[in-house]
């Protein structure tokens, strides 16, 4: 794109729209990585466990209980004291929705020639972020090159 058409895409607005959807994306991004994860240890360990999301995401015990009774509250996550972490039907979707935008996200920076370390690094900030629309077209050109 040549640097005057850019110039006419960055009116006040779009800009105003660009900040409103990443703000949004940000909100959605502890919940997703937290379902993510506990998605992933119970199919690795058979459940998920306070202690074990703390050491994942290398915070304090305070600061999962503090996200879980969130996602409690937000109708993703159960619990009862001293008993692992289960997702609802919706926290299960949502994490299955966030692992295939991770690997879509994932196997495109790869097909571009992305070291494996890298594309999981950057898939991992990348997929919070990405629009339907990009993620299509990401998908289109995994058919088409893969």
């Amino acid at each position: 794109m040549k640097k005057e058409n850019l110039s006419a895409l960055e009116t006040p607005h779009l800009r105003s729209d660009a900040f409103d959807y990443v703000r949004k994306a940000h909100q959605m991004e502890t919940a997703e990585d937290y379902v993510e994860m506990i998605a992933d240890l119970i199919a690795e360990k058979g459940e998920a466990r306070v202690v074990d999301l703390s050491e994942g995401f290398g915070v304090s015990h305070a600061t999962v209980n503090k996200i879980i009774l969130r996602l409690n509250k937000e109708g993703l996550v159960t619990n009862r004291p001293y008993r692992s972490l289960f997702l609802t039907s919706e926290g299960e979707k949502l994490a299955k929705m966030c692992k295939e935008r991770h690997d879509v996200v994932y196997h495109f920076l790869r097909a571009l020639g992305i070291d494996d370390r890298t594309a999981h690094l950057d898939a991992e900030g990348v997929e919070h972020h990405i629009s339907e629309k990009t993620l299509t077209a990401f998908k289109k050109f995994l058919k088409k090159n893969g």
